[in-house]
């Protein structure tokens, strides 16, 4: 009697579509109350909305944990698998310190009282070093983008590209635009679609990997032992 296929490791396309969307759909919904400029009045609400977000920019990287879950046969998209979750990894810290310092700090800094200009002075120092992690952590995304097209091609061949195209603008758009509206809520939406597309790209492999239950089971015929023998 033949055993059962093993399906502990397939995800359903619609499980494995939200997880891999789920980060840049939020970011998209946070930009569009992000405030368009840090001063005095909106200190507070910029404070606020960062601390909110601490734990959504780095869901941006859950995609690449999702998607390639399946571990490659292959020695080269196996390396570069691991690539590509170090480089999430890398974006997941880069911009969350990005978050803290240009967001938190800085406004945390913009409300207090004292001398406009000092308090402006130290916001802009913090942007300063705030905006050197964050392209840090969006050159790691950039990285893991090209590393993870190596690992899903290896598996799936060249219907991942169009995914990894639209990850590759959206992720330089990204370095500059972080979630402002309305070109940073594009870039997230882009980055959801690119992901989505790849999610897509992967789903027929996960299906053929099924087991199919409308499959009818054939068995052998037995000779009947009364028919006399072929002479």
């Amino acid at each position: 009697m033949a055993s059962a296929p093993d399906t502990r490791g397939i995800r359903p396309p619609a499980l494995t579509l939200a997880l891999a969307t789920v980060g840049p759909l939020l970011l998209a919904l946070a930009g569009l109350v992000h405030p368009s400029g840090l001063s005095a009045a909106t200190a507070h609400r910029w404070m606020w909305l960062h601390i909110a977000l601490l734990p959504v920019f780095p869901l941006l990287a859950l995609g690449f944990v999702v998607l390639l879950r399946e571990r490659p046969r292959a020695r080269t998209p196996a390396a570069a698998r691991g690539v590509a979750w170090i480089g999430a990894a890398v974006y997941a810290a880069g911009y969350t310190g990005l978050d803290a310092v240009a967001g938190i700090a800085a406004g945390t800094v913009a409300g207090q009282p004292g001398d406009p200009s000092e308090l402006r002075r130290l916001v802009l120092a913090l942007y300063e070093t705030g905006n050197r992690l964050g392209r840090v952590g969006v050159y790691a995304f950039l990285a893991a983008v090209l590393a993870a097209t190596v690992t899903l091609a290896g598996a799936h061949g060249i219907r991942v590209l169009p995914g990894t195209a639209v990850l590759l603008g959206a992720g330089w758009s990204f370095i500059d635009s972080h979630i402002f509206a309305p070109r940073g809520v594009l870039t997230m939406l882009a980055m959801a679609a690119g992901f989505g597309l790849w999610a897509w790209s992967i789903a027929p492999a996960a299906r053929r990997s099924m087991p199919d239950d409308r499959q009818i089971p054939t068995k052998s015929i037995q000779p009947d032992p009364s028919s006399p023998p072929d002479t």
